[in-house]
C-alpha cells in the first residue's frame, strides 16, 4: 500500500475518474481524418487538454474555436463506453465535500454529462475548462480548485493520467498520484507515484 496525507484530493475526470476512451477517440480520431491529419498524433496530444488547445496545436490554420464547438456537440451527446474507473466510486464515496474537487479540461457541461453516465456524484467545487484562461499543463485549473476549497496548494494531491496534468500539478506545487489508464508508468514523468485506487490510501486531515 501507497500512503498520502493530505487535506485534499484533486481528481482529473477524464481516464482518472471515468473512462472515456472510446468517446474521447472515437471523436478525435474522425476529426483528425476529416481534416485530413495524423490521427495518432491528434489522439496523443489531446489527452487531458482542452479541445481547443489541441486543435491549435494540431491545425493551426483551422478556425481553433468553430472546430471546438462541433467537436463539444459531439461529445455531449456520446456516452458509448462511459465507465467509472474501478475504485473510483468507492473513494468518492468516503470523502466529504470540502475534501474534494474536480480539475478537468472538460466543459462544465461535458463533465457533469460524463460523470452521469459513469454513475459518480458531482463535486461541490469543479474547475473545468470553461473557467480557466490556460489549460493543462498551465496550474491555474489546480490553483483554483485549492483556492475554492481552501487548502493549501503542498496539501493537495493529485490524481492524473496525463504528462500535462501531472506536470499542471507539479507547476501549483501540489503531490502526484499518476494512474496507468492512458499512458504507461514510463511516460508518467514527474509524478510522485504511479499507482491504482486499489493501492493507495489518503489520510484526509481535515
Amino acid at each position: 500500500m501507497i500512503e498520502f496525507s493530505c487535506d485534499a484530493i484533486l481528481f482529473d475526470m477524464d481516464n482518472t475518474l471515468l473512462d472515456s476512451t472510446i468517446c474521447n477517440e472515437g471523436i478525435m480520431g474522425r476529426w483528425a481524418e476529416k481534416h485530413g491529419l495524423d490521427r495518432d498524433f491528434v489522439i496523443q496530444i489531446s489527452h487531458g487538454r482542452r479541445t481547443i488547445d489541441s486543435i491549435r496545436e494540431a491545425a493551426p490554420h483551422l478556425n481553433a474555436e468553430e472546430e471546438a464547438k462541433e467537436i463539444d456537440a459531439e461529445e455531449l451527446i456520446a456516452r458509448e463506453g462511459i465507465v467509472a474507473v474501478p475504485g473510483a466510486s468507492r473513494l468518492l464515496s468516503k470523502l466529504q465535500p470540502h475534501q474534494w474537487a474536480v480539475v478537468t479540461s472538460a466543459s462544465t457541461a461535458l463533465a457533469t454529462f460524463r460523470m452521469g453516465c459513469a454513475g459518480l456524484p458531482l463535486p461541490e467545487v469543479m474547475i473545468s475548462g470553461d473557467d480557466v484562461s490556460k489549460g493543462k499543463p498551465d496550474p491555474e485549473g489546480y490553483l483554483k480548485a485549492a483556492s475554492r476549497l481552501v487548502v493549501r496548494p503542498d496539501r493537495c494531491i493529485v490524481v492524473e493520467d496525463s504528462p500535462a496534468g501531472i506536470l499542471a500539478g507539479r507547476r501549483a506545487g501540489m503531490n502526484i498520484v499518476a494512474v496507468t489508464t492512458t499512458f504507461a508508468a514510463e511516460k508518467l514523468l514527474g509524478a510522485t507515484s504511479v499507482a491504482n485506487f486499489d493501492v493507495v490510501t489518503f489520510h484526509l486531515q481535515r
